[in-house]
């Protein structure tokens, strides 16, 4: 990766993360606590750009303006919405489970 393109990224992710902060306070918690789960289980995709983020951001703007409470809008329970938003996509738990197995049927 060039040097140029991680300066484009790291523009775009400073961009997205001012935007997150001109969020009601309870959408900036849910969505932080959305960030880390995707993080950690989320899509393989997740790394290549802001997309799915940018997305679930553009979700909470809308919701923000009408004036709907954070869980209005994600349901209550938070982690249900995000696998829902993850659906199909390959995570890195399942890249996991896949080595493992492929460890067991080995021996």
């Amino acid at each position: 990766m060039s040097i140029k393109k991680l300066i484009e990224e790291k523009k775009e992710w400073r961009a997205h993360v001012a935007r997150v902060k001109t969020l009601p306070h309870d959408y900036q918690i849910v969505y932080k606590e959305i960030q880390k789960y995707l993080f950690k289980v989320g899509p393989v995709e997740l790394n290549e750009g802001t997309g799915l983020l940018s997305e679930i951001l553009a979700f909470f703007e809308e919701g923000a303006a009408a004036g709907k409470g954070v869980l209005a809008v994600t349901g209550t329970d938070v982690a249900a919405f995000c696998d829902a938003l993850i659906g199909d996509s390959s995570t890195y738990a399942d890249i996991y489970q896949e080595s493992i197995n492929k460890k067991f049927d080995k021996a």
